[in-house]
C-alpha cells in the first residue's frame, strides 16, 4: 500500500530523503525562478487577454499542486506564452476581453484542461505524447510565436484602440497597422527590448567575471526581465509619463491571495470550450513531457508520463479553483529552476510561496509597469521560437516532415490555432500511412560466399535466376500488403526463370490479419504457376502467431528457413550463380 502511494504521490519519495543540503539549493533556485516568474506570470496572462494577477494567480498553487503529484523534480509548471495564446483565441469566440465572463470563462477553461489531463491519467494515454511529431510541433511553434509577436504589437506601440487576436490574423493585419500609436510608448519598449536583448546575450558572462555570483551566474543571468521592469517602471514613475504622455500602466492588482473560485457549470459553455480545452492539453502535455524528459536525463533520473499527466492534471485544476488561467511547464523557466540548483519540487514550492508573498504585500509596486514593458518581455522570449533552420534541415532530410511542418505552419497563420494544428497532425498522419503503404524492398544476394546478404543495387553480390530473395523494411499490415503482393507478382511475371520466391523478414516486427490474408492468396497465385514461397529470418512473435495460421498449417505451406543463409544453401542447389545481373536491378 506504501509503494502505491508514493507512485500516485511522488512528493513522497523525495521527502523522506529530504535534508538541509537538498534544501539550499531549492531555496537558490526558488528565490531565483520567483524572480524570473512574477514579469513573465503577468506577461503572459496580458497576452491571454486576462488582468496581470491571473498569472501570478495561476503561480501559487499549480506548482504547489504539481510538487506533490508530478514525477519530474525540476520542472517548473506555470503560464506559458504558446498556452497562453490558445487560451486568448479559445475564449475570443466566447465573451469580450476585460468582461465577467471572459475572466469566468478562463477559469472554467483551467478547470476543463485538467479534467483533460486526469481523463489521460486514468486511462494511461502517455503514448500521446509520441504521436504529435516533431515537425508539426515546430511548425506549430513557429507559427504561434508570429501570432504572439503580432498581439503584441498593440501594448508594445501604445495603440489607441485595443486590438484583438483576429486582427492579428494576416488576412485583417492591413487594416490595421494605420492605427495611431504613442511615440513614448514606443521608445520605452524599444529601450526595453534592447536591455532585454543585452541582458540575454552579456549579462552571464559579466556575473561569470564577479567571483562571488560566479557559480550563481547561470541562474541569475535569468532576472534580466525583472530588472529591466524595475528600470522602465522607475522611470514612468518617476517622469509621471501616464499622466502626461499617456503612457499604459497595468494599474491597481488586487492585494491578497487568490480566493476559491467556484466552477460555472454552463453545459453550453463546456461544449464551446471543449476542443480548445483538448489541443491546450494535447500541446501543454508534449511541451511539458518533452521538457520534463530533457531535464531528468540531464540527472538521470525517472519520469513517468502518465504521472505527468496527473501532476498537469491536479495543477491546473488547482489554477481553476482558485481563479488562474492554464498551466504547463515553461522551457525557460525549468532550465533556469534546474541551473538554479533545484534538487526537487520544494524550489518549485518556495517560489510559489514568494509569489503568495508578493500578492499580499507588494502589489501597489506594480500600478505603474508600463504594458510595453510586459510585451517586450513576450517578444524576446518567442525569440527563439520561430526556427527556420529547423525546417530546412528537416526538408532537407525527409521532404514530408518538411512538408508536414510547413503546412502546420501556414495553416495555423492563415487558418487559426485549432484549425492548423489539426491540419498538421492529420496531414503528418496521411504521409505516415502513404510511407508505410509502400515500404522500401530490397532484392538481395549473397556478398561473396560469406554469410552476408545486401541490396543488389547498392552491393556487388551473387545472385540465381531462379531465386528472387526481397527483404521487406517494414511490418506487413492492411496497408502496404498489396504493394508487396503486386511487386511479387510482377517480378515474378517479368522474368520466367522463377521457381522460387523469399522473403526475409528480419525487418517485420508484426503481420495483421490483413496482411497474412494476402500472403495466403500470394501463395495460392505462386503455387499455380509452379512457384514456392518461403520464408527466412522470422521473428519469434511472428512466428508464434503464423504457426496458428492456415499459411503454415496446409499440405503445400511454405518453407520457413532460420536464416538467410541456409535458405540460399538450400535453394542454391536449383541453378547456377551470377554475379551481379543487371535483369534484378529495380
Amino acid at each position: 500500500m506504501t509503494f502505491q502511494t508514493e507512485k500516485f504521490v511522488p512528493a513522497i519519495s523525495w521527502l523522506k530523503t529530504y535534508n538541509q543540503k537538498t534544501f539550499g539549493g531549492d531555496l537558490t533556485a526558488g528565490i531565483i525562478t520567483a524572480i524570473l516568474l512574477i514579469p513573465q506570470a503577468m506577461a503572459y496572462s496580458a497576452l491571454a487577454g486576462l488582468p496581470p494577477e491571473i498569472g501570478l494567480y495561476a503561480s501559487i498553487t499549480p506548482p504547489i499542486m504539481y510538487a506533490l503529484f508530478g514525477s519530474s523534480r525540476t520542472l517548473a509548471v506555470g503560464p506559458v506564452a504558446v498556452a497562453s495564446l490558445m487560451v486568448a483565441y479559445a475564449l475570443s469566440s466566447v465573451a469580450a476581453q476585460g468582461t465577467e465572463e471572459y475572466l469566468a470563462a478562463a477559469i472554467t477553461l483551467s478547470a476543463m484542461v485538467g479534467v483533460c489531463f486526469l481523463i489521460i491519467g486514468v486511462l494511461r494515454l502517455g503514448l500521446l505524447t509520441e504521436f504529435l511529431s516533431h515537425p508539426v510541433m515546430a511548425g506549430f511553434t513557429s507559427a504561434a510565436a508570429l501570432l504572439i509577436a503580432f498581439s503584441q504589437l498593440t501594448p508594445f506601440g501604445g495603440f489607441n484602440s485595443k486590438l484583438t487576436y483576429n486582427d492579428f490574423l494576416p488576412q485583417n493585419l492591413l487594416s490595421n497597422v494605420w492605427d495611431p500609436l504613442n511615440g513614448t510608448t514606443l521608445i520605452i519598449g524599444i529601450f526595453s527590448l534592447i536591455l532585454l536583448y543585452l541582458a540575454r546575450k552579456y549579462f552571464a558572462s559579466i556575473l561569470q567575471n564577479i567571483d562571488p555570483l560566479k557559480n550563481l551566474a547561470a541562474g541569475l543571468s535569468k532576472t534580466g526581465p525583472l530588472l529591466v521592469l524595475i528600470l522602465s517602471t522607475l522611470i514612468v514613475y518617476g517622469l509621471n509619463l501616464a499622466e502626461t504622455e499617456n503612457v499604459k500602466v497595468i494599474g491597481s492588482i488586487p492585494e491578497g491571495l487568490p480566493d476559491l473560485q467556484m466552477i460555472s457549470f454552463d453545459l453550453g459553455l463546456f461544449q464551446q470550450l471543449a476542443p480548445s480545452a483538448v489541443l491546450i492539453t494535447i500541446i501543454s502535455y508534449v511541451e511539458s513531457v518533452a521538457i520534463a524528459k530533457v531535464l531528468a536525463n540531464k540527472r538521470r533520473q525517472k519520469l513517468d508520463v502518465n504521472q505527468e499527466a496527473w501532476g498537469l492534471g491536479f495543477a491546473n485544476l488547482g489554477s481553476g479553483f482558485t481563479g488562474g488561467s492554464p498551466v504547463c511547464g515553461g522551457f525557460s523557466r525549468s532550465v533556469v529552476n534546474h541551473t538554479a540548483g533545484a534538487n526537487t519540487q520544494m524550489a518549485a514550492i518556495i517560489t510559489a510561496c514568494l509569489i503568495g508573498l508578493t500578492l499580499a504585500f507588494f502589489t501597489p509596486l506594480f500600478y505603474y509597469i508600463p504594458k510595453t514593458v510586459l510585451a517586450a518581455i513576450i517578444l524576446v522570449a518567442i525569440l527563439e521560437l520561430v526556427d527556420i533552420k529547423g525546417f530546412l534541415k528537416n526538408l532537407r532530410y525527409d521532404r514530408a516532415d518538411g512538408i508536414a511542418e510547413g503546412s502546420t505552419f501556414i495553416s495555423v497563420l492563415f487558418f487559426g490555432i485549432e484549425t492548423g494544428l489539426i491540419v498538421g497532425i492529420s496531414l503528418s498522419l496521411i504521409l505516415h500511412f502513404w510511407r508505410s503503404s509502400r515500404p522500401h524492398i530490397a532484392i538481395v544476394g549473397q556478398v561473396g560466399d560469406t554469410e552476408h546478404f545486401r541490396n543488389i543495387n547498392r552491393h556487388k553480390v551473387k545472385t540465381y535466376p531462379h531465386l528472387l530473395a526481397l527483404r521487406i523494411d517494414e511490418s506487413l499490415f492492411f496497408a502496404n500488403a498489396s504493394y508487396l503482393e503486386n511487386f511479387i507478382l510482377n517480378k515474378v511475371a517479368s522474368k520466367t526463370q522463377i521457381t522460387d520466391v523469399l522473403l526475409i523478414c528480419s525487418a517485420i516486427n508484426s503481420i495483421d490479419g490483413s496482411a497474412l490474408h494476402t500472403l495466403e492468396l500470394l501463395q495460392e497465385e505462386l503455387k499455380e504457376n509452379g512457384i514456392e514461397l518461403h520464408f527466412a529470418e522470422v521473428k519469434g512473435p511472428v512466428m508464434d502467431r503464423l504457426s496458428t495460421s492456415q499459411l503454415l498449417k496446409s499440405e503445400n505451406s511454405p518453407f520457413v528457413f532460420l536464416s538467410t543463409f541456409e535458405a540460399f544453401k538450400v535453394l542454391s542447389q536449383k541453378g547456377n550463380p551470377l554475379l551481379n545481373d543487371p535483369e534484378w536491378s529495380i
